[in-house]
């Protein structure tokens, strides 16, 4: 019974990948977010100018850089959507993918500052552009970091037998459309929330929530092939990771930004010290 659901799981999940990942898909992901920017900022120029009324929505598409924010807020949604389809290719990968987004949703608010600056003179800097810049440096210094995580990355080979491998691999499959899952719930309830209220939650923190609680589990799968404690730690170490970014999408102002590029500082020194006794681990590598 539990290998028909692997089998069902890995071919239903390999499918969905392919579609997602194929060139024709990319196109159209691209090509809709660059048409959503271009229809946001025309209603929002005719919503600025009394052509038109958007009711609860008149708030939002006043602000002329309001379309920036939808356009990122999409490309957020497809990164988050993307995370799905890499967890169960490798657990190192689907963490730097966490924090790649980190680092855009961090772009996206600086975006989001900047949208509150309703004119450019001033005589005191407002506190709006220190956001700006805190948000934009967090975002580069998590870029910075993981650049040099994903160059340190190293994998020792696979020695366990054919079948844990696989059965390892399609665990992870059915933890992937686990959280598609759950992807698509956060999403209809965010959306059943806009259109209710006009209010869109971006419940990237409810996701993040998720993700803690799968990389809970993939450790605790990993303990029936490996007791090595390094292997562990690193599985370990990164459920906290996740956790550090978890509350980075919900503390006030520049702790938030702190606590990203720490959590960034924190995986790319344990990638150096695990890359530093990779050579001398006595049993096989799970990723």
């Amino acid at each position: 019974m539990i290998q028909l659901a692997f089998r069902f799981s890995d071919t239903f999940f390999n499918y969905i990948k392919s579609i997602w990942e194929s060139h024709r898909m990319n196109k159209f992901i691209s090509t809709s977010i660059a048409f959503t920017f271009i229809i946001a900022v025309i209603i929002s120029y005719l919503d600025r100018n009394n052509y038109i009324t958007l009711g609860k929505f008149d708030e939002y598409f006043s602000n002329p850089f309001f379309a920036i924010e939808i356009s990122f807020t999409l490309l957020l949604i497809v990164e988050l959507l993307s995370l799905v389809f890499i967890l169960p290719k490798s657990v190192a990968h689907s963490v730097g993918k966490q924090f790649e987004l980190l680092s855009l949703i961090f772009i996206r608010s600086g975006f989001k500052e900047f949208g509150h600056l309703h004119n450019f003179k001033w005589e005191n800097v407002p506190v709006e552009l220190y956001h700006m810049f805190a948000y934009a440096f967090a975002a580069l210094a998590i870029f910075v970091i993981m650049g040099f995580n994903y160059k340190m990355q190293m994998h020792s080979s696979l020695k366990i037998n054919e079948h844990d491998q696989l059965e390892f691999i399609h665990t992870k499959k059915v933890l992937a459309l686990l959280l598609l899952a759950a992807f698509l719930i956060i999403g209809i309830m965010d959306i059943s929330v806009l259109v209710q209220t006009g209010t869109y939650l971006h419940s990237f923190d409810k996701f993040y929530t998720v993700l803690i609680f799968s990389d809970i589990v993939i450790v605790l799968v990993a303990l029936r092939y490996t007791m090595s404690y390094y292997r562990i730690f690193r599985y370990s170490a990164f459920v906290l990771a996740t956790i550090f970014i978890r509350l980075a999408l919900t503390t006030e102002m520049y702790f938030n930004v702190i606590l990203g590029i720490s959590a960034a500082l924190f995986v790319l020194l344990l990638t150096i010290s695990y890359n530093y006794f990779l050579k001398s681990l006595p049993d096989p590598e799970l990723d």
